[in-house]
């Protein structure tokens, strides 16, 4: 045989090898592969570190759940409270207000802008007086364990480059996600589970789309991605073992797999080879630990009290909620949850008041069940969206109905625990909810304020790419100390 033809041959053969592995376990961590030269270094000593030796401040969070509510919440119906639209309803929102803003492209061609007063009645709950509409029964509850932030802005106006936003801090897609960022500055503190665990749950309405990049690496090494725990038999796509490979065959397997591994590793130095063999060992750990999370049967009856019916079903928000509560139990560093879902134009009454239903006694339980079992003093818990609703009506406005549009200028989400002050309401809007009048907070004060309370400085957490040293807040953001415990 030709020389040449036979050095094909054996390449070949080395391929067919490399992705016969795929199917005996690579596959299943097939989105936490790879390595860049600038953490290299530090994945030959241990992949699942993270970048920082130590943190940069004491931390106040080990680990972060974040309940995303994608789709833009009002916080008009919900929490910022406004009793002047009530006695304006109908009327035009008034110039000296609007001040000539922006407008999306649904409701720039209204020939009017008529104020929509809420139809939910408000009363105040807790020692801190917050103000709840009556479609949050359950978060009136816990409202002297939280925190809110009524001021919080974005520039973006439409869903997707906000969502991008707030979770890669900027509204390009491409740039890695904030548990990514956690990931790679801090490492993982679960050797069985991945440190940056996302799940999805939607609800009745038109919810607008998420994409696996919210949740991306980006230019980070791919070991730092998210990985989606989906509803069903096969929460991790691929971790089974396939038909007729039996648990001892595919240890041996590995073992074969990681002894050609390092022999391809002495032959290149690529260090994204020993990122995957540390990969493959943890995919099949993970055949034993996700189970066990997963497994909701030595949950007591209490538990389905407090979360509510829909905690046994798979794939809804009260059993991803439960289910995030088992994982920071388990030391998940990020747990990040979406629900869709949140974007009423048209018909808003009825289809927020169905959202609520889905998210509110969830929400509030997670907060009361970390709180009793010792664990929101170091969990913070953050339950928001993309930007807020504006308070005049898309379309026609009646009695008894009304759409709101999109609006960046000023919106509430609220935090609990891990090290922000409970009971507490930061920053105001105007008698209209639509502009800021005290302490505003922008998504990279937000971002800057939930990295210090789990200890990095988010100045410092670089990453050269390109040419360039990129952070999450990219030349921006400053911490809230306000709101710091």
């Amino acid at each position: 045989m030709d020389p040449f033809q036979e050095h094909l041959n054996q390449l070949n053969r080395r391929h067919f090898l490399s992705k016969l592995s795929l199917g005996l376990g690579g596959l299943a961590m097939g989105s936490l592969l790879g390595c860049s030269d600038n953490d290299a270094k530090k994945v030959q000593q241990n992949p699942l570190q993270g970048i920082l030796d130590r943190p940069h401040v004491l931390p106040k969070a080990k680990r972060i759940i974040y309940l995303f509510q994608s789709g833009g919440p009002s916080q008009i119906d919900l929490f910022d409270y406004k009793p002047m639209l009530a006695k304006m309803h109908g009327e035009e929102l008034p110039a000296s207000v609007r001040m000539g803003q922006r407008l999306t492209g649904m409701t720039s061609g209204q020939s009017s802008l008529p104020l929509a007063s809420s139809l939910f009645d408000f009363k105040q709950y807790g020692q801190s007086g917050a103000w709840v509409s009556d479609l949050m029964p359950y978060t009136s509850q816990v409202v002297d364990d939280l925190c809110y932030i009524k001021s919080m802005h974005t520039e973006a106006i439409n869903h997707d480059p906000a969502i991008t936003f707030f979770q890669t801090g900027s509204q390009q897609p491409g740039r890695p996600s904030m548990g990514s960022w956690m990931s790679y500055g801090l490492g993982s503190s679960n050797q069985d589970l991945p440190t940056f665990i996302v799940l999805l749950s939607r609800g009745a309405q038109r919810p607008q789309p998420i994409y696996s990049r919210l949740w991306g690496n980006g230019f980070l090494a791919s070991l730092h991605q998210g990985v989606q725990f989906r509803a069903g038999n096969e929460p991790v796509l691929y971790l089974n073992n396939p038909d007729g490979i039996s648990s001892k065959a595919r240890r041996v397997a590995l073992d074969k797999l990681e002894e050609l591994n390092y022999n391809r590793l002495k032959d290149f130095g690529d260090p994204e080879i020993e990122s995957r063999i540390a990969q493959y060992e943890m995919a099949y750990r993970m055949q034993t630990s996700v189970p066990d999370a997963l497994d909701l049967s030595d949950e007591p009856e209490s538990t389905f009290d407090l979360y509510g019916p829909e905690a046994r079903k798979p794939g809804t928000y009260a059993a991803n909620c439960l289910l995030a509560r088992r994982l920071a139990e388990r030391d998940v560093k990020f747990v990040q949850l979406y629900h869709l879902g949140w974007d009423q134009h048209t018909d808003l009454p009825r289809e927020i008041a169905s959202q609520a239903r889905d998210t509110d006694r969830a929400s509030a339980a997670l907060v009361k069940d970390l709180k009793q079992r010792g664990l929101l003093d170091d969990t913070l818990v953050v339950w928001g969206g993309e930007f807020g609703r504006t308070n005049y009506s898309q379309g026609q406005l009646t009695k008894d109905n009304y759409g709101r549009d999109h609006h960046p200028r000023c919106f509430t989400i609220w935090m609990a625990g891990g090290g922000v002050k409970p009971g507490m309401s930061y920053g105001e809007t105007d008698d209209f909810s639509y502009n800021i009048t005290k302490d505003p907070v922008h998504v990279h004060d937000f971002q800057a304020t939930l990295m210090h309370l789990m200890g990095v400085d988010h100045e410092k957490l670089t990453f050269k790419h390109q040419g360039r040293r990129y952070r999450l807040t990219d030349v921006h953001g400053h911490v809230v100390k306000d709101i710091l415990a």
